[in-house]
């Protein structure tokens, strides 16, 4: 009788609820970075092979300083696995970096949209705003990255700098 039954799971990848949770109250940097790097890992698992592959080569050729050959092998990346935020939020990274301040608005939006507990993209979303002169949009989202990851030292560092830029300016 059971034999027609279809069980859906989760997928088993990607981060866990119980790694945020360990990110959330980690009581040392050492213990919050290393369980920040976990999530990075986790989300560089897409659930295709050959997305995880191309994702590895726009990867490497982005650290390589190579962001055209990188932007061309994250589109593929994209239009392999379209709801892979990863892939969204490292293109918004190269856009960023070539102060194509649009499309990296477009791309870490949509890894937002994907993935809301992307510390990282709501990093990204900050430099994007700060780049455009909207500091305190800026401030806010680096403070929603806080939220996540409380001991994100790029994001405490930019949410300082912007307190402190914003004292005495109304709001």
């Amino acid at each position: 009788a059971f034999a027609g039954l279809i069980f859906v799971s989760t997928p088993d990848f990607g981060p866990s609820d119980k790694m945020f949770e360990d990110l959330k109250s980690a009581e040392t940097e050492d213990d919050a970075n290393s369980t920040a790097l976990d999530i990075w890992a986790a989300w560089m698992e897409s659930g295709s092979d050959a997305a995880d592959l191309v994702m590895e080569r726009a990867v490497n050729a982005q650290a390589q300083g190579d962001l055209d050959l990188a932007q061309a092998l994250f589109d593929r990346v994209i239009a392999i696995q379209p709801n892979y935020a990863e892939a969204w939020n490292r293109r918004a990274t190269i856009f960023l970096a070539q102060e194509n301040y649009a499309e990296a608005l477009r791309d870490v939006n949509e890894a937002l949209r994907l993935e809301p507990r992307h510390f990282g993209a709501w990093g990204g979303l900050g430099a994007v705003l700060e780049s455009l002169g909207a500091k305190q949009e800026a401030l806010e989202a680096y403070e929603k990255a806080l939220e996540i990851y409380p001991l994100f030292q790029r994001a405490n560092a930019a949410t300082a700098r912007l307190k402190k830029e914003l004292e005495g300016r109304p709001v």
